[in-house]
């Protein structure tokens, strides 16, 4: 199930990346109407005096000028382009460069400089819920490729439990699939266990059992 929309962002905080404060004015002003508290990290040497590890998620939120050169090193996931926490860009030249500046950065809200306040929550609700709506996919996806790559130790344990206990390949996956609920593990993570508990069995003319199941049926 995709993350409930977020509508309400009262106790959020905003750290505005810019250089000329007077552009945004109506963004801090919307800004505290809203709850969420504003700052505007200083630049030094062109970089904004934030660290990223001190971001969270849930609270922080980003707006940086596409105008600046690099105002930011933040640790953005290679694999979907997620930042730590929302960005939303803050545009005054487009230019293709400014631009996919602020895309690399994972900017999913964009607001036009001079900032007009009643632009401001349709950007916030964009920039935060696309954020988290990405983040979830972004689990969902990961997910589904650790099934996939758990399949293969499934299909192993389902021929073991074949072995040890003289059953078919259905009565075998449907005893895997009780003891993986009964453990609170997926399929693919109990299997996986059940592989390597096997494996790390030498020297006995027993094969291990799964924990409940009845007597080896031959």
């Amino acid at each position: 199930m995709a993350p409930r929309l977020l509508q309400n962002f009262n106790g959020g905080r905003a750290h505005i990346v810019t250089s000329n404060p007077t552009a945004v004015e109506a963004l801090h002003v919307t800004l505290g109407k809203l709850g969420v508290s504003a700052s505007f990290p200083a630049l030094i040497d062109g970089r904004a005096d934030l660290d990223p590890a001190t971001l969270q998620a849930e609270r922080d939120i980003l707006f940086v000028d596409g105008d600046l050169d690099n105002p930011l090193a933040l640790d953005i996931d290679a694999g979907s382009r997620q930042p730590p926490v929302p960005v939303i860009g803050l545009v005054g030249v487009e230019a293709p460069s400014r631009l996919k500046h602020l895309v690399n950065l994972g900017a999913t809200a964009f607001l036009r400089k001079p900032v007009q306040g009643a632009a401001v929550y349709t950007a916030l609700f964009l920039g935060i819920n696309q954020f988290l709506l990405r983040g979830d996919l972004r689990a969902r996806l990961d997910d589904m490729d650790r099934r996939r790559r758990g399949r293969r130790a499934v299909v192993k344990a389902i021929i073991a439990h074949m072995q040890d206990a003289g059953v078919d390949d259905d009565e075998a996956y449907e005893c895997l699939r009780r003891e993986s609920m009964r453990s609170r593990q997926s399929l693919e993570d109990y299997c996986e266990a059940f592989m390597k508990k096997r494996a790390g069995i030498h020297g006995q003319t027993t094969q291990p059992r799964l924990i409940g199941h009845s007597a080896e049926r031959r």
